[in-house]
């Protein structure tokens, strides 16, 4: 059986920041966990956007935002499966904020979670789980019916 983990970026960022839920998200992602790592092309975006803003914010130095950034970078291309922005995830997402509040880059990541989960749900050796640190998101994902995690309730 294969588990496949869906990270937003809430949650992969702990692989590269410590905070809680940062070892269980160590634990998930290291390669020989040989978990099916997955994420929405937007993902780099939002890393990017959130690295920058703890820089600006004095809580990460420039030099170490920069080794986060060339580790995510390396790891985004060599370990991650990525849901491209395609028109199924856009028409979906904006279904997703019809019916929930949820921002747009939220709507996006979920949307992409629920896209590869039906193909995914197609194999029966694979297990989806989506991962967020967002509890709006957390809450609206359980609402539409796909297994997910909180990495803050992994401390």
């Amino acid at each position: 059986m294969v588990t496949a983990y869906f990270l937003d970026s809430s949650a992969l960022l702990k692989r590269y920041v410590p905070e809680i839920g940062t070892t269980w998200i160590q634990s998930l992602t290291i390669q020989s966990s040989q978990n099916l790592l997955i994420v929405a092309r937007i993902t780099s975006v939002e890393v990017q956007s959130a690295l920058a803003r703890r820089q600006r914010e004095g809580s990460l130095s420039s030099n170490h935002a920069n080794q986060i950034l060339q580790a995510f970078r390396y790891h985004f291309d060599t370990q991650y499966q990525k849901v491209e922005l395609l028109s199924v995830v856009t028409q979906l997402a904006g279904q997703l904020v019809s019916r929930h509040p949820l921002r747009a880059y939220d709507a996006v990541q979920l949307a992409s979670a629920l896209c590869i989960w039906s193909q995914l749900s197609q194999e029966n050796n694979v297990t989806l789980k989506f991962l967020t640190a967002d509890d709006r998101l957390l809450k609206v994902a359980q609402a539409e019916n796909i297994i997910s995690d909180n990495p803050n309730q992994h401390p």
